[in-house]
């Protein structure tokens, strides 16, 4: 008996210790990572990975509704104003503990330094969710505007471009879902591969969104600052391309559309929070690259913030152009921009939105990828996973092991993950990961208050305690309303939970 408390006491102690803050800085300096960004890239970094996905997919669907949820109807500026205020506080913690301890990993690296082994571990494992789920929303995404892009060729390509079979741009279970709704057969729509004992088994891959995954992984193995030039002129493109939708569309606004402004009320604003969040998903993403940024603790706060703000103003003047242009009804969930601009006649320039919406679902994949693959880095560098996937490509400095296993993972999930599933399924990530970077800036008040802090969150303890509330009511109200998502979260949840316990809380302590 007296030999199992012991060990149950190792166990626990091993569990909740924490890496000292000095020793991440120190490891910081010596990777063999290169530092090339300045407040620029960062910046490109984050409005590339916020302006995305958000504002020319999931707008559509918080404006209107969908089968898990009401729509906020016009209502959605308030309900952007509610996720840009969660996001805030979020991002002024991510700001203070990312100028104090600039290195890679974001959430993970912090949760460690204040929280411990075994939080770190399951911190890390939810930015996985986040990032990596993400990146299969918005590559399924991006498949969806190439096609609509490539219909408006048709008249010069040949049919099996402008036109080529859904089972080679869709999951199988995006074509079930539209052979059922449609009353299609769906054998008609995709082969099936004949197995003993008479099992089919369909057969469907996404073409399209393999190969953009596979040349951002090139692209990024090929170096940081290399990907932040292509990410700049996609963010050019795009912001571009919304700003105009925004100067042409006000000239066909019909304030009578704004009415009534809220048509579901607080549930369909509380609803529209939830999905609109993903929007703002990626800002944190600015800090995963804090190792490879020249002066972190200046540059780090600012591209965090800067990020949020600017495109929390994007997102209102779309919002409210969108929804005055045409009636809530009438917005498409799938491409709402585009569609608006060709119900007013404006085809030509519904072309336009889908080059915009290329571009930066470009962006965003990259930017994503990016954190995905640094995220790895640094809990591999921790011996939760094999550290030899944490290998810098000697021409290139980058992880280029890492960075090919991020992109084979998003080219699986593409091929059986439904787009609105994976996107709630990532908005839980978010909101978990917000939630512990507001705990984490409490804890290290009280345990490091004299640590030098470049940038410090404005009436503490009151916006991390706000960031703290409003980010678990979203959770918990999304999460009582129902929704197959919060099933998958806390499977996402058991799994971590076996990995550590199977493999990673061992192999940390055969490689301290």
């Amino acid at each position: 008996m007296g030999n199992m408390k012991k060990i149950l006491s190792n166990i626990f102690k091993n569990i909740i210790s924490r890496k000292d803050t000095e020793k991440f800085i120190a490891e910081s300096k010596s990777t063999e990572l290169k530092k090339t960004l300045n407040i620029f890239d960062l910046l490109i970094l984050g409005i590339g990975a916020v302006v995305g996905t958000g504002i020319f997919t999931i707008i559509g669907s918080a404006i209107a509704g969908s089968s898990d949820g009401a729509g906020a109807g016009t209502a959605i500026i308030i309900s952007m104003l509610l996720a840009a205020l969660a996001s805030l506080f979020s991002a002024l913690s991510y700001s203070e503990i990312a100028a104090m301890i600039p290195v890679a990993g974001s959430a993970y690296t912090f949760t460690y330094a204040t929280m411990g082994e075994f939080m770190a571990w399951m911190v890390g494992w939810i930015l996985m969710l986040e990032y990596a789920i993400g990146n299969i929303t918005v590559a399924t995404a991006w498949t969806g505007y190439l096609a609509q892009l490539l219909k408006g060729f048709k008249h010069i390509l040949p049919d099996f471009v402008t036109q080529f079979p859904i089972w080679l741009r869709n999951d199988f279970r995006s074509i079930y879902a539209m052979c059922d709704k449609y009353g299609m057969d769906v054998h008609d729509k995709m082969p099936f591969i004949n197995l003993p004992f008479g099992l089919e088994v369909p057969f469907a891959i996404n073409i399209p969104a393999i190969f953009i995954v596979l040349f951002l992984t090139v692209l990024l193995i090929k170096g940081i600052k290399e990907s932040t030039r292509v990410a700049a002129i996609m963010v050019f493109v795009n912001l571009s391309i919304i700003i105009s939708f925004v100067v042409v569309g006000s000239k066909y606004v019909a304030p009578e559309n704004w009415v009534p402004f809220a048509p579901n009320g607080f549930e369909g604003i509380i609803s529209g929070t939830f999905i609109i969040f993903f929007a703002y998903i990626g800002f944190d993403a600015i800090s995963t690259a804090a190792e490879e940024t020249k002066n972190p603790q200046k540059d780090l706060p600012v591209a965090i913030i800067g990020t949020l703000i600017f495109c929390t103003i994007l997102y209102i003047s779309v919002a409210l152009v969108l929804t005055g242009i045409i009636p809530i009804k009438s917005i498409d969930i799938q491409a709402p921009l585009a569609h608006a601009m060709r119900m007013i006649g404006k085809n030509w320039y519904a072309g336009c939105i889908s080059v915009g919406a290329l571009c930066a679902l470009t962006s965003v994949l990259l930017v994503y990828q990016l954190g995905t693959t640094r995220i790895f880095y640094a809990i591999a560098r921790d011996n939760f996973l094999p550290k030899n996937i944490m290998k810098v490509h000697k021409k290139y400095k980058t992880p280029y092991i890492i960075t090919w296993i991020s992109g084979l993972i998003v080219i699986l999930g593409s091929l059986f993950m439904d787009l609105n599933i994976s996107a709630e399924l990532c908005n839980y990530g978010t909101f978990a990961s917000f939630v512990i970077i507001c705990i984490e800036v409490l804890i290290l008040r009280k345990t490091e208050p004299d640590r030098y802090r470049p940038f410090k969150v404005p009436f503490c303890p009151w916006f991390p305690i706000f960031g703290i509330i409003l980010c678990s009511c979203f959770m918990l109200y999304k999460g009582i309303s129902g929704g197959i998502s919060a099933l998958y979260f806390l499977l996402w949840i058991a799994i971590g939970l076996a990995i550590y316990i199977v493999y990673g809380y061992k192999n940390k302590r055969l490689f301290p």
